[in-house]
This record gives structure tokens, C-alpha cells and sequence, in this order.
């Protein structure tokens, strides 16, 4: 029952990122050509929306779901490492055509070929957990 509650906001989730067309491959493909806001305004939505809760979560002491408290561990300031991950994140996201949460709705919508973008997503992360030590900190 517990759980119910988080696949409930998986699929308002879902809902919104079809709702808005988020998970749209040409209104992605539209973003990288710098043909139309939309995107760019769903992303700035989502960053403000992120803020806040961080902020909240800190502000009330929040917990996680098994009740631990919710840490917030600074980041390194390592400029390269950012630059990198971007461009390899941006470069996934323009060829697929997909980021990792619209990813998963067009599964859920039926696009089974992204089971593929899955699937190397999976291993891209598997892959860097390999390698993150080896990395230019």
C-alpha cells in the first residue's frame, strides 16, 4: 500500500509529460534547432520546480522513504567534469531523441523502440559507475 502512492505519482507524472508533450520527439527536435520555446520552458518549469522543492525538503527537515533524513552533499567544483557530462548527456538526448524520464513514458505510451534507449541508458550508467574514479576530478 505504501508504494501505491509513488506509482499513483508515476502516472500523473506520465500524464503531465504527455500532457505538455514533453515527450514529443519533434518538439525535442524543434528545441535543438532553437525552432520554438516550448521545451525551453518546460525545462526553466522544472528547474524552478526543483529549486523549491530542495528548498522545502531542507526547509522542513524532510525524510526519505524508508524515514532516513534527506542530505544535501556539495558538489565538486570541477568545470571539465560538467562540460563533459553535458555535452555526452546532450548528445544522447538529441540522437535518441529522448531524456531519461520522457524516456520511460513512451515505453509506458507504447514507443517500444526506446526500450533500446533503455536498455544503453541502463548501461551508460552502469559504464560510468566503472569508470567514475578514473575520471579528471
Amino acid at each position: 500500500m505504501k508504494l501505491l502512492k509513488f506509482l499513483l505519482l508515476g502516472i500523473v507524472f506520465g500524464i503531465v509529460m504527455t500532457k505538455s508533450e514533453a515527450v514529443s520527439w519533434f518538439r525535442i527536435q524543434e528545441m535543438f534547432r532553437f525552432q520554438s520555446f516550448h521545451m525551453y520552458g518546460i525545462i526553466g518549469t522544472a528547474v524552478v520546480t526543483g529549486v523549491l522543492g530542495v528548498a522545502l525538503i531542507k526547509r522542513f527537515k524532510m525524510r526519505d522513504f524508508h524515514g532516513n533524513p534527506i542530505v544535501f552533499y556539495p558538489k565538486e567544483k570541477s568545470f571539465i567534469r560538467y562540460i563533459l557530462g553535458g555535452i555526452i548527456f546532450g548528445l544522447g538526448w538529441a540522437l535518441s531523441g529522448s531524456c531519461p524520464g520522457p524516456m520511460v513514458v513512451n515505453i509506458g505510451y507504447g514507443f517500444f523502440a526506446m526500450i533500446i534507449v533503455f536498455l544503453f541508458a541502463i548501461f551508460g550508467t552502469f559504464i560510468y559507475g566503472v569508470i567514475k574514479n578514473k575520471l579528471p576530478h
